[in-house]
């Protein structure tokens, strides 16, 4: 059974320990080439924007809408619009419109529309943004 058995060294063990030395490593910072462009990203964030008659009548008062991703922030939104259109807004107002239940007019029941996300973007007196 000397097989099983742990055999101990009496030389390790009297032996003082020796301090481990740290090893520091330089972290490079290299540009990661899979990423997506800028641009990739920030029209991932801005849906579309929200074209109804309210927010056309906004328009003329500099407040433009659109639909936003549900993570999206004030911060990305107004990046996003600063990329894409060239304009820096001055504020952004975001809304959570909640699910609604609403009646089937063919089928018998009730359905859902979908939660969703729109920002509200002021911009200063001259900027404008055309969609096209």
């Amino acid at each position: 059974m000397a097989i099983f058995k742990s055999k101990t060294n009496t030389k390790k063990a009297n032996a003082p320990k020796a301090e481990a030395k740290k090893v520091e490593t330089k972290v490079s910072a290299t540009k990661k080439t899979d990423r997506p462009s800028a641009l990739a990203e920030y029209a991932n964030i801005l849906v579309h924007p929200r074209i109804t008659e309210k927010a056309a009548n906004m328009t003329a008062n500099g407040v433009y809408t659109f639909d936003i991703r549900k993570s999206a922030t004030k911060k990305d939104v107004a990046m996003a619009v600063n990329a894409l259109y060239k304009v820096m807004p001055i504020k952004v107002n975001v809304v959570n419109t909640p699910a609604k239940r609403v009646q089937m007019r063919k089928k018998r029941g009730f359905g859902k529309t979908s939660a969703t996300r729109k920002a509200l973007v002021f911009l200063k007196k001259g900027d404008t943004i055309r969609f096209s």
